[in-house]
């Protein structure tokens, strides 16, 4: 009997781990069989090239490494994850978080590619790839935690770098890069069929308290 994979996601800082948690906690107390997992996931070998990519061993301007192997990247970390993590619990039903998943590949990779009709390629290819090839499943539902544009830029000043370093990771430090992604969510929602949950109120950011409220009902409408 297959689970529930139910996918946050959002621009960096927009509260993703939190809400994940929230959510998993909230629905354990409900009696639900559920487990979060997170992604790339820091803790394990797998993530290894991810790291080094974040980093910027490869390159320090995001735009320039290539899109197919970056993915790549992500992928392998996210099938290990899967294989040995959550698979047997996901196909006995149950109820899978993600803070990010393959869905983030398709924001962060997808900008690099100049051309809509080259962008809808990778789309497919990386769609393929992920859940035909690799047998990852596909989400049921992925809730994007929208924040303005000005209110992101703010937090990641604020914030410390995950992969070493104090400015954050290759993506973190070009401004550029974040205003291309906050742009492409508009496109990747619509085409996904993705939900979206409002994170501020007259450019104030919502309490976490109140943002999972809305998050929690929209699942328990859903699973």
């Amino acid at each position: 009997m297959k689970g529930h994979l139910i996918i946050i996601e959002g621009g960096d800082g927009s509260g993703k781990a939190t809400q994940t948690e929230l959510l998993r906690r909230h629905l354990a107390d409900d009696g639900e069989f559920v487990k979060a997992v997170s992604y790339p996931d820091y803790d394990s070998e797998s993530s290894a090239l991810v790291k080094m990519y974040l980093r910027g061993d490869f390159g320090t301007d995001a735009d320039t490494i290539n899109p197919y192997a970056a993915s790549a990247f992500y992928a392998v970390d996210r099938i290990a994850s899967y294989e040995l993590k959550w698979k047997r619990f996901f196909k006995d039903g149950g109820i899978v978080l993600a803070d990010r998943y393959t869905t983030s590949n398709m924001l962060y990779q997808m900008i690099k590619i100049p051309g809509k009709a080259d962008q809808d390629a990778y789309l497919d290819w990386l769609w393929d790839f992920e859940f035909k090839k690799l047998g990852l499943p596909e989400p049921d539902a992925v809730i994007l935690l929208d924040v303005p544009l000005e209110v992101t830029e703010r937090l990641m000043s604020e914030r410390t770098g995950k992969t070493g370093g104090t400015t954050g990771d290759i993506h973190e430090k070009d401004r550029e890069f974040l205003r291309k992604c906050h742009a492409a969510y508009v496109g990747l929602a619509a085409k996904y069929g993705w939900y979206k949950i409002d994170c501020t109120r007259e450019g104030v950011l919502r309490s976490p308290g109140a943002i999972h409220e809305d998050v929690y009902a929209l699942v328990k409408g859903l699973i």
